[in-house]
């Protein structure tokens, strides 16, 4: 699979992707979020000028009640800030609303990450509400509240 959006691909796991997304995961801004991982096969490689800059997953809800997606990103510090969170979390809720008929999507990042908040604010999705004690902190084991945020199709920029 190959998703292309204004900047970055998203593209199925490759060999020499685990390794690379192992040291991404171990940087001091990007662990203050994301646990290291054992397997990164269900998610999709991020890739900007030709290197693997983060990775990107989805989560599908298929009862037709309560139909949705998910999506969680991370990538490595030395592309905060440049629009390539946006650009990726755009490009895969583009693909989840067109070619996957979802008509809501979810995202749920640690309350204290207001980069992350921007990010996808930018992209049209709008804080719910708070979620308590969501998420607990690898590092301190200390319970964190998350943010649940939304998007609906027609929201989609």
């Amino acid at each position: 699979m190959e998703l292309r959006g204004d900047k970055v691909v998203l593209r199925t796991m490759t060999d020499g992707d685990s390794e690379v997304l192992g040291r991404i995961v171990r940087e001091p801004e990007v662990a203050a979020w994301w646990p290291p991982l054992d397997d990164y096969e269900d998610m999709l490689a991020v890739v900007f000028g030709g290197e693997v800059i983060g990775a990107v997953q989805y989560d599908e809800e298929t009862d037709p009640e309560f139909r949705r997606a998910g999506i969680d990103i991370f990538l490595t510090a030395s592309h905060h800030g440049k629009g390539l969170g946006a650009d990726t979390v755009r490009t895969l809720a583009r693909w989840l609303v067109q070619e996957r008929g979802h008509h809501r999507l979810t995202i749920d990042p640690a309350a204290a990450n207001t980069a992350a908040i921007r990010s996808y604010s930018k992209v049209g999705f709008k804080p719910v509400g708070i979620m308590r004690a969501y998420w607990r902190n690898h590092r301190t084991g200390a319970w964190q509240d998350g943010l649940l945020m939304d998007l609906l199709a027609e929201e989609l920029t």
